[in-house]
């Protein structure tokens, strides 16, 4: 089988509270783990997206509506839809499987993430991942 899941693909969320959530693949387990024995990956995504920014807005306001909400989670593959785009940001040094283990490694890794998809959304590229999924 091709092996299709890989790092940095954006997914869609289709299960649980981030359901309809876009999110970014950091690290693929095919066999699993001894708690999950699964196939599932650790995803960083969007909880709460970008507003809209127009010219007129002044930079307080701008930097108000440019941010973002991000979250860390284990996802099995069942409760993933990949996509065809991919989003060339480096979150495997930040986000790794063991700073979910406690509750002040987690806030840190959502931390440096948000900082980096906020920065990623500030050079234009990647408009599709920053945008609500409407349908």
């Amino acid at each position: 089988m091709v092996k299709f899941l890989k790092t940095s693909k954006a997914v869609i969320i289709l299960q649980g509270k981030y359901a309809g959530r876009k999110g970014v693949i950091v690290r693929s387990f095919d066999d699993g783990t001894r708690d999950r024995p699964y196939g599932h990956c650790l995803v960083a995504g969007i909880k709460k997206y970008p507003s809209k920014v127009i010219k007129k807005d002044s930079a307080k306001k701008t930097a108000k509506k440019s941010r973002v909400k991000c979250f860390i989670k284990l996802v099995n593959y069942q409760h993933l839809m990949p996509t065809r785009y991919t989003l060339d940001v480096d979150l495997k040094d930040v986000v790794t499987a063991d700073c979910l283990s406690s509750k002040d490694k987690k806030v840190t890794a959502c931390k440096e993430t948000k900082a980096r998809f906020e920065e990623r959304f500030k050079t234009g590229k990647n408009r599709w991942f920053f945008t609500k999924l409407r349908f």
